[in-house]
C-alpha cells in the first residue's frame, strides 16, 4: 500500500516542518485502516509506518518476529560500521542480545547502585550552586546536559581529566543536518569515544575500581566479561541514548511546567506525591525517542495487515504517545494522567530501556533541587528545536528563576 499522503516520513523537510504540523499528520496516518509503507530512495525498498499504540506494544513484545538484528536506526548501520564499532545491544536479538544485557544487569550490584544514588543528590546539589553562581541563561547547557553526563561517568568510573573530551565527542555524535542525524560526524566522534573507552577499560581490567566498567570487563557471565568492542559499543549507547534522551526530557519538563502553570502548581503544592505523574506525562508528551525500527522475520499479520518476511516496520513511538484510542486529550499535558501508559521507553519486550529507572531517579532528585532552592524557575520564550526523525532534541532553553 503505497503513501499517497502529502506527508513523507522519509524526507528531511518533513521533519523541519511546524511540531503542530507533523502531530496533525501522525494523527490522519493512526486514521488510516492499515499501517502505510514509505519507500526510501528508488529502491522500493522501505518500511510500514506503525503509528498506533496498539500495534507499537505488539511489535515491542513479540521480539521473535519484529527482530533488531538488521539495524533500528534510519538509516540502517552498514555493514563495515557494525565490525568496527561492534553492536550495541538496540541491533542485537537473542540469544546474544540476552547474553549482553545480562551481564550489564550483573554489573549493577547493591554497591554499584548506592553509589549511583549516593552521588546524584551531590550532583544535583552542584549544579545548582553553579547557576546560582555563575546565573547562565541557557538551561539545557548549564543543568539538563550536566546531571546525566556527570551520573554515567562517575557510574562508568570516568577520570575527571577525560571528560570535557568526552562530552565534546558525544556532542558531536548528535549532530544533526536537516532532519537526519550527519554519518561522518557521528562515526569519527564514536571511534574517538571507542579508543577512550577501549584504553580506560583496559586500565580497569589491570586494576579494577569500584565501578561499572569494571565490574563489566571483570564479570564473568558465560565465561568473560565485555571485551573492548562489546564495551565500546555499550558506552556509546549509554552516553549517547542515555545521556542524550535524558537530557532532552529535564529541558522539555521545564519548558512543559512553565508553560503549563495550573500543571506547575500542582507540582509544588505535592512535590514527592505528583513528581512521578509530572516524569511520567513529560516523557509522554515530550517522546525523547522518536522511532526504532525491526525487521519481520516470517510473515505476520498486525492489525489485519498481512506483513510479510524481510519487510520493515518502524515504531513511531511519538506517534503512539498521542493515541486518541489509549490517552484522552492526548496532546494536553497532564501530571494526573492515570493509567499513563506511555512507550517513551519503549513498548515493552527484551528492548525495554534498560536505563528507566535511572532516568526517572535523575528527574526527581534534579527538580526537587531545583524548586527546593530556586522555586520561580521557568523556561523563558519557545525552545530551539533541532530538526530530526530520531530524537525529540533541545539545542537551546532560555531560563530565569
Amino acid at each position: 500500500m503505497t503513501a499517497t499522503l502529502t506527508v513523507d516520513l522519509t524526507d528531511a523537510a518533513f521533519w523541519r516542518r511546524p511540531h503542530e504540523e507533523r502531530a496533525a499528520a501522525f494523527a490522519a496516518l493512526r486514521q488510516r485502516s492499515e499501517p502505510v509503507f514509505f519507500a526510501e530512495g528508488r529502491s522500493g525498498k522501505g518500511f510500514y509506518a506503525l503509528v498506533r499504540h496498539a500495534d507499537v506494544v505488539a511489535a515491542s513484545r513479540n521480539p521473535e518476529v519484529f527482530t533488531s538484528g538488521s539495524g533500528v536506526t534510519m538509516p540502517k548501520p552498514a555493514r563495515w560500521v557494525r565490525t568496527v564499532f561492534g553492536d550495541s545491544m538496540v541491533n542485537l536479538d537473542d540469544p546474544r542480545h540476552a547474553r549482553l544485557r545480562g551481564i550489564v544487569s550483573r554489573a549493577f550490584t547493591p554497591r554499584v547502585v548506592r553509589k549511583i544514588a549516593d552521588d546524584m543528590g551531590g550532583i544535583a546539589s552542584s549544579i545548582v550552586d553553579g547557576v546560582v553562581a555563575q546565573r547562565p541563561d541557557d538551561f539545557v547547557a548549564s543543568v539538563a546536559a550536566q546531571l546525566p553526563f556527570r551520573v554515567i561517568c562517575n557510574m562508568m568510573g570516568i577520570p575527571e581529566e577525560e571528560r570535557p573530551a568526552i562530552f565534546e565527542r558525544v556532542e558531536r555524535s548528535s549532530g544533526h543536518t536537516g532532519g537526519f542525524r550527519i554519518p561522518g560526524q557521528t562515526l569519527r566522534a564514536m571511534a574517538r569515544l571507542q579508543h577512550t573507552i577501549g584504553r580506560i577499560g583496559q586500565e580497569k581490567r589491570a586494576n579494577p575500581t569500584d565501578d561499572l566498567i569494571s565490574a563489566l570487563v571483570t564479570a564473568d557471565v558465560d565465561g568473560r566479561g565485555l571485551n573492548a568492542r562489546e564495551l565500546g559499543a555499550f558506552f556509546n549507547l549509554l552516553l549517547v541514548a542515555g545521556v542524550e534522551t535524558t537530557r532532552n526530557a529535564i529541558a522539555h519538563a521545564l519548558h512543559l511546567i512553565t508553560v503549563h502553570p495550573d500543571q506547575r502548581e500542582l507540582l509544588l503544592a505535592d512535590y514527592e506525591g505528583r513528581v512521578g505523574g509530572f516524569v511520567e506525562e513529560t516523557v509522554r508528551h515530550c517522546s525523547p525517542i522518536i522511532q526504532f525500527r525491526r525487521t519481520l522475520s516470517r510473515d505476520h499479520e498486525l492489525n489485519g495487515h498481512l506483513l510479510r518476511e524481510g519487510e520493515d516496520v518502524v515504531l513511531f513511538y511519538n506517534s503512539a504517545n498521542r493515541d486518541e484510542t489509549v490517552f484522552k486529550d492526548a496532546d494536553r499535558f497532564d501530571l494526573t494522567r492515570s493509567p499513563n501508559p506511555h512507550v517513551g521507553f519503549g513498548g515493552g519486550g527484551p528492548h525495554f530501556c534498560l536505563g528507566t529507572s535511572l532516568a526517572r531517579q535523575e528527574m526527581t532528585v534534579l527538580f526537587r533541587e531545583l524548586f527546593t532552592r530556586l522555586p520561580e524557575i521557568r523556561s523563558v520564550g519557545e525552545p530551539e528545536l533541532v530538526p530530526s526523525n530520531f530524537d525529540n532534541r533541545i539545542s537551546r532553553l532560555r531560563f530565569t528563576y
